[in-house]
């Protein structure tokens, strides 16, 4: 029985979810919710995908999952051996870089380009106006992770290693939005992090997920 996520492809935990499921070639259906009308805050979606009224949830036979790291972490451990080693399960020390690596996109990285990007286009998209104060403090943030990022991948092709995991593709929804914002050149003006980026988001799976994300036209 395939797998089944419930979610939308605009949303970047979505889309999280869905370039890990094409990554792994895994097969799945795609269960629209229609966030602007709520479905995910409705009582039989609290009860039954995510109390927290939040998407993706992922449905495999009789397992509920929320939380789309989470999810991932399924998804790459259910599918060892016929897709990728997106954790490299196999490998303590490159293991243990992607588990650093990804608590440092969701602490370090995800809080200031996930509020630019919510700032600069979903605000706007809702009918709310741009804070360009707190676009300009969350950008200076930024700024200080990416030059730790420039450092590291002046040292490997991917923050983790010389290895693709699911460290760099945690990265692609927001950093897919946030190209699309007048602040982009805080990627594009660091040589090794614009190479990383052109790198991941020429992927056949991140070119799959970027059909599927647009706010407002940006596509």
């Amino acid at each position: 029985m395939a797998l089944k996520l419930y979610g939308h492809p605009m949303s970047t935990c979505a889309a999280r979810v869905l370039a890990c499921l094409y990554e792994m070639d895994a097969e799945f259906e795609l269960v629209l919710v229609n966030v602007q009308a709520r479905d995910h805050k409705q009582p039989y979606c609290l009860a039954t995908k995510n109390p927290f009224g939040k998407i993706p949830a992922l449905e495999d036979s009789d397992l509920t999952l929320f939380e789309s790291r989470a999810i991932n972490g399924y998804i790459v451990t259910k599918y060892k051996g016929t897709g990728p080693d997106l954790l490299r399960l196999d490998n303590l020390k490159e293991s243990a870089l992607i588990m650093v690596w990804m608590e440092v996109k969701s602490h370090s990285f995800n809080p200031p380009v996930s509020a630019v990007v919510y700032q600069i286009l979903i605000s706007p998209f809702l009918g709310g106006t741009t804070n360009d104060q707190v676009v300009e403090a969350n950008v200076e943030k930024l700024a200080m992770v990416l030059d730790v990022y420039e450092e590291r991948l002046s040292k490997s092709k991917y923050l983790a290693g010389d290895f693709y995991s699911l460290a760099y593709l945690h990265h692609i929804p927001h950093i897919h939005y946030f190209m699309k914002t007048p602040k982009a050149s805080l990627i594009s003006s660091r040589q090794h992090v614009k190479a990383w980026w052109d790198d991941i988001s020429s992927w056949p799976a991140t070119k799959k997920i970027m059909e599927g994300m647009s706010i407002g036209g940006n596509a």
